[in-house]
């Protein structure tokens, strides 16, 4: 089993800045990759962004150029940091775990972008 637990997240202008982090823990090992996913209301959860066991990180192409995902390995916890972000940035934000064939999903956190 992982566990995942997020923090950050809250109400922020237009064109501000947020950083998410998300620390895993349990059974981490073999973990293959780590993602943040995001669902706004009346939507389906959509994919943000994921960096591999290896580095590689992905984005999708909405976000690409104003987040980023990072990690710190020694710490378990992988980080969004989100910039100039936009009212359709809101959301709730879920960080995901990928282990062999199984998804860990964290709790959570909103994300809200307004005036």
């Amino acid at each position: 089993q992982v566990q995942l637990v997020q923090s950050g997240g809250g109400l922020v202008q237009p064109g501000g800045s947020l950083r998410l982090s998300c620390a895993a823990s349990g059974s981490i090992f073999s973990i293959s990759a780590m993602g943040w996913y995001r669902q706004a209301p009346g939507k389906l959860r959509e994919f943000v962004a994921q960096i591999t066991r290896g580095g590689t990180t992905n984005y999708a192409d909405s976000v690409k150029g104003r987040f980023t995902i990072s990690r710190d390995i020694p710490k378990n916890t992988v980080y969004l940091q989100m910039n100039s972000l936009k009212s359709e940035d809101t959301a709730v934000y879920y960080c995901k775990a990928q282990k062999n064939i199984a998804d860990y999903w964290g709790q959570g956190t909103q994300v809200t972008v307004s005036l």
